[in-house]
């Protein structure tokens, strides 16, 4: 797994997929020195790199930036591979996108102008850090929650979920890159389903109700 951004959600992820077995390479936009302590933290699976080398180590690369920041993400060592999209646009935080704000365009739909290469899925966006940590729960359990995901390719949002179903959640596939707005900043799903961010525990979610927020969305 490849990251590109190692903040709260970044991290998390990191985290998770450590304890799952996974191999981690890490990257900021402050370089790797400044991630010696996450992957000390983190322990022997895990590592730092420049976003060049964490894109081109991933089988899996997970983009977890301010959206501001997507023409900067590495383009040519994401070809032809599978991309987690993560991120949330912030007007407040990433300025003004005309293409976001008079949604012609979702957020995950502006990656992929970028990365015109890669199979981007819609992932993790929905959900906080606190409860992504919280709510992860072993195959079978009764209480385990399910994430929604989207994207275009099928193979792509295939081994997505087998990645996501090993850290800890089920999946629900909420159709192709363009629905992605149905689970973006503000909706529904978006991490109201979980419980109160002051709630560091959360509450399991089951894909009904995970299915009943997507429906509800409007745009």
């Amino acid at each position: 797994m490849g990251f590109i951004g190692s903040g709260a959600i970044g991290s998390t992820i990191a985290r998770l997929a450590v304890e799952a077995g996974h191999q981690v390479v890490l990257s900021n936009s402050r370089g790797p020195e400044t991630l010696a302590d996450t992957v000390a933290e983190l322990g022997p699976r895990a590592s730092a790199a420049t976003s060049g080398d964490a894109a081109a180590a991933g089988d899996i690369v997970v983009i977890t930036v301010p959206v501001k920041a997507f023409p900067h993400v590495p383009a040519a060592p994401l070809a032809r591979k599978t991309v987690i999209d993560t991120c949330n646009y912030g007007p407040e935080r990433d300025g003004p996108i005309p293409e976001l704000d008079s949604k012609s365009l979702t957020s995950s739909e502006l990656l992929l102008r970028y990365l015109p290469d890669a199979m981007v899925v819609k992932a993790f966006n929905n959900i906080s850090f606190k409860h992504l940590l919280s709510l992860a729960r072993p195959a079978g359990a009764a209480d385990r929650s399910y994430l929604p995901i989207v994207g275009d390719s099928a193979p792509a949002k295939a081994a997505v979920t087998e990645f996501i179903e090993s850290i800890g959640y089920s999946v629900l596939d909420a159709g192709p890159l363009a629905a992605s707005w149905r689970q973006a900043t503000g909706t529904p799903v978006w991490g109201t389903p979980y419980g109160p961010y002051s709630n560091e525990k959360g509450q399991p979610v089951g894909e009904d109700a995970i299915r009943a927020a997507l429906a509800a969305a409007t745009r």
